[in-house]
């Protein structure tokens, strides 16, 4: 659910957050390093929380597909299909974390990657363990 949230009424503007379903009917509410430190806050203090639904929030994929690799992921018909069973939110860091790429190395690099990992072999990408595709 995304959210601004403010900590003993900082940052101002309000820090904008994903509140994360627990699965219960509630959410855990995770705070930003900077929230913290802009708030002077430390785990265990107790705070005062402003918290507002977030209505300009856009749902789905910020950053393009970038064709560098939207063109290997179609001619891979094992990785296209993992790609599409990704939850929208998995897509959505995947292309965030592309965005950043500078290099042509490092694009080869992590196309690679992630068209290894999304064929179905064991591997890492991006900081986790991918077996099968997910």
């Amino acid at each position: 659910m995304p959210v601004l949230v403010t900590i003993n009424g900082q940052p101002n503007p309000p820090w904008r957050i994903n509140m994360m379903p627990r699965g219960d009917g509630s959410f855990y509410l995770y705070l930003h390093g900077m929230v913290r430190k802009t708030s002077a806050t430390t785990v265990g203090d107790r705070v005062e929380v402003g918290l507002w639904f977030d209505p300009t929030y856009r749902n789905g994929p910020l950053h393009p597909m970038p064709d560098w690799f939207r063109v290997p992921l179609k001619r891979t018909p094992e990785a296209r299909r993992a790609w599409t069973a990704l939850s929208p939110s998995r897509q959505k860091e995947i292309l965030r974390y592309f965005s950043g790429l500078k290099s042509a190395e490092a694009r080869d690099r992590n196309v690679q990657r992630a068209l290894r990992v999304l064929s179905g072999s064991p591997g890492r990408f991006m900081g986790r363990s991918w077996t099968g595709g997910k």
